[in-house]
């Protein structure tokens, strides 16, 4: 049969951004894919109506954002060969047939568009704190402020004051705070009323009057900010005429509690709903003035905390007891068959009662929850052996994207009827009911790829570990043949609250065709069990790695033909810490390939964008008083550099200039104290890529990544 290779990334379909119109009569996705010659991505829309998939663009590279009614769609444009542009295009499409035209010209980079009323619409865009109103300049006012900026020399050097400073993904965060906008066409009025006290500190509304007639000129809309310069707004929901939205006033450090506040678009007051700032609300769902957050205080587990359940009424929470945080909500799924996202939850009113459908990650696959917000009863509505890795629901029927062991992602159907529900009463005592059997496949857009090609299907090892039941997978080479002898390689998630499903793993699957034998397991810290079985902090090195090293011993007990001095490991992230960790606490292993990873808990504290809390958090300590008592010690005590004086495996050095996550020193150190040792070592940086290189980074970064660690693997194994 064929076999999986490298550059089979430029071949994949990736699915995102589905979404349903207002009507249920049809919808629309987003279809990726790379091209190769620019080293970037493509992406078309597609539609589904009446269960018939077509495409409805093909040449200008849209992203969907949102329906404007139930057959016109709108949809951002990437500017060709302007892609670092802070404006934005949108145009406005019809499902039934005909060419896109543009329908707004903005001058911010809009995040989520919602609708709230004809005309109206809600979105966040980022802003400078110190020239929050840019938005509203004309063209000559901004060429103006670019050449101040050259004769001034601003742009050869950023001014830090608070931390984080830079930001994954984003790049330098100084000063930058996401800010609330509505946009209104042109001509179409709002009715005013008072405004509250509370507008002094959160919102500056800019009327229409102070737009520019340059701006009028060009644009068919106006943009008025609602929140204060140094406001961050988080997310928002539309509930009638009225914005929902969480956030928090910029702060020199970073803070994890939030509150909550409503905007009235017809009468522009602005109220808060919950001001206490004691929690971190990190989901919220509004229905007619009805409120409930999902929030935590982090007391008992630290920042990865799972969420309760709270009603929010008079400035006050109230915990839904009947709620029982078992597991994750949304997809914590360590994959790389997706270079976008989708929609993780969706509000519904049943029967009167508001309704959330959410994607939950339980032991090692999603499933689709139901959770009656009033009452806190939930249960699982959708359970698959896989990965779910968005979903929308209208009325009876569900469509979502999802890729199982044997196949790539692709839309499928469930009407609800159809579904076996599961009682989720503890995570202990959780029976998944599979639904595969019952899903109606939509699109085929990686269905041709796989045809005569050789898929290694996980094989399950159960083991024991630490008074632990504990549960991984095996790949295994075409026609494997026990009395052989294979190479293996130890693959490790990141996170650590993430985790491996069973679902088709593109390095993986080519790793398996180059005739190794792939192991791979969820250990503790790994998501998918709750709070306890994921907590690892002050135990970073200490369970983990005896769990990872009774699954190695289990495996080689079940599959004697591997060859036990030719082991290769890898991981990224945490995976990669992980990895650092292993090659300065075993020489089991004949190769290793250290990904994004941590070597220092002191640096990364110090550096990375979410150091100042993560550092000390998972280390153990109290990060406020870290900062307090300055104690280094239980940092130092794990951290992989620590104990480089032990280290004699073969190691490559994987990482990103622009990580922010696990920045590029966390490599460099270990890199260099490795090698001033004598051990064989080998670095790679990739340029321009952050944390996500090996998901969504550049296709022939990708593909490069790959092949470095394929070959490295190799070298060592021969």
């Amino acid at each position: 049969m064929k076999r999986v290779e490298i550059e089979d990334i430029l071949k994949y379909r990736y699915l995102e951004n589905l979404l349903y119109n207002p009507g249920g009569t049809a919808y629309v996705y987003n279809v990726a894919y790379a091209d190769a010659d620019k080293n970037t991505y493509r992406r078309d829309v597609w539609a589904v109506k009446n269960g018939r998939p077509f495409q409805l663009t093909a040449t200008i590279d849209a992203s969907i954002s949102f329906w404007n009614s139930d057959s016109e769609l709108i949809i951002s444009r990437k500017k060709p060969g302007d892609e670092k542009s802070e404006d934005a295009e949108l145009y406005t499409i019809s499902i039934d047939g005909g060419e896109a035209k543009l329908w707004a010209k903005l001058p911010v980079a809009p995040g989520d568009i919602k609708k709230i009323s004809e005309g109206l619409y809600a979105f966040t865009a980022q802003i400078e704190e110190k020239d929050p109103d840019a938005y509203l300049d004309d063209a000559d006012t901004r060429k103006k402020k670019s050449e101040d900026k050259k004769k001034n020399l601003e742009e050869d050097y950023d001014v830090f004051t608070e931390v984080p400073y830079w930001f994954n993904g984003k790049g330098v965060s100084e000063g930058k705070r996401d800010a609330l906008f509505i946009m209104r066409r042109k001509g179409d009025s709002i009715e005013k009323g008072p405004k509250s006290e509370e507008t002094e500190s959160i919102n500056e509304c800019k009327e229409s009057e102070s737009l520019t007639d340059n701006m009028k000129k060009e644009n068919a809309f106006e943009l008025i900010r609602i929140t204060a310069p140094d406001f961050n707004v988080n997310d928002f929901k539309i509930d009638g005429d009225r914005i929902y939205f969480t956030g928090e006033k910029a702060t020199k450090i970073p803070e994890f509690y939030n509150d909550l506040f409503c905007y009235d678009t017809k009468t522009e007051k602005l109220t808060e709903v919950y001001n206490r700032h004691n929690i971190g609300i990190e989901q919220f769902e509004v229905k007619d003035g009805e409120a409930y957050v999902f929030a935590s205080d982090y007391k008992d587990y630290g920042i990865n905390q799972s969420t309760n359940l709270y009603a929010v009424k008079d400035n006050e929470i109230v915990k839904i007891d009947a709620y029982k945080p078992t597991h994750s909500i949304g997809n914590s799924i360590v994959g790389d068959m997706a270079i976008g996202g989708g929609k993780q939850a969706k509000l519904l009113q049943e029967d009167g009662k508001m309704v959330l459908y959410t994607l939950a990650t339980i032991e090692d696959h999603t499933a689709i929850e139901r959770i009656e917000l009033a009452t806190g009863n939930k249960q699982v509505v959708l359970d698959l052996s896989g990965d779910i890795y968005f979903f929308d629901i209208i009325d009876e029927n569900f469509v979502l994207s999802y890729s199982d062991k044997n196949h790539l992602p692709e839309i499928y159907t469930i009407a609800k009827k159809n579904l076996k529900t599961s009682e989720i009463k503890d995570q202990e005592h959780y029976t998944p009911a599979d639904n595969r059997d019952v899903l109606t496949q939509i699109s085929s857009h990686n269905t041709e790829h796989l045809k005569d090609l050789y898929i290694a299907e996980p094989e399950r090892i159960d083991y024991k570990s630490e008074g632990l039941e504990l549960h991984g997978w095996v790949l295994l080479p075409e026609n494997y043949d026990a009395s052989k002898k294979y190479p293996a390689v130890l693959d490790i998630h990141g996170g650590p609250r993430c985790v491996y499903c069973n679902s088709f793993f593109h390095e993986m699957q080519v790793w398996a065709a180059r005739g190794f034998v792939v192991m791979f397991t969820n250990i503790k810290g790994s998501d998918g069990r709750g709070d306890y079985f994921a907590d690892i902090r002050g135990d970073y090195g200490g369970t983990d790695y005896k769990n990872l090293m009774a699954f190695v011993d289990a495996v080689l007990e079940k599959y004697p033909s591997i060859d036990e001095n030719r082991i290769c490991e890898t991981g990224g992230s945490y995976g990669g810490f992980m990895t650092n960790w292993v090659v300065t606490h075993t020489d089991r292993f004949c190769c290793a390939a250290s990904q994004r990873s941590i070597s220092n808990w002191l640096s990364m504290t110090y550096i990375s964008d979410i150091g100042p809390y993560f550092g000390p958090d998972q280390n153990g300590v109290d990060y406020e008083d870290f900062y307090k008592t300055l104690n280094h010690d239980a940092l130092w005590d794990h951290s992989p550099l620590k104990y480089v004086d032990n280290a004699k495996t073969p190691t490559l050095f994987l990482h990103s200039d622009e990580d922010y996550r696990c920045p590029l020193p966390e490599a460099m150190q270990m890199m260099q104290a490795m090698t001033v040792r004598g051990v064989e070592t080998r670095m790679i940086v990739f340029h321009g890529e952050n944390h996500e290189l090996s998901r969504s980074g550049k296709p022939m970064h990708r593909i490069r990544r790959l092949k470095e660690i394929t070959d490295w693997f190799e070298k060592h194994t021969k």
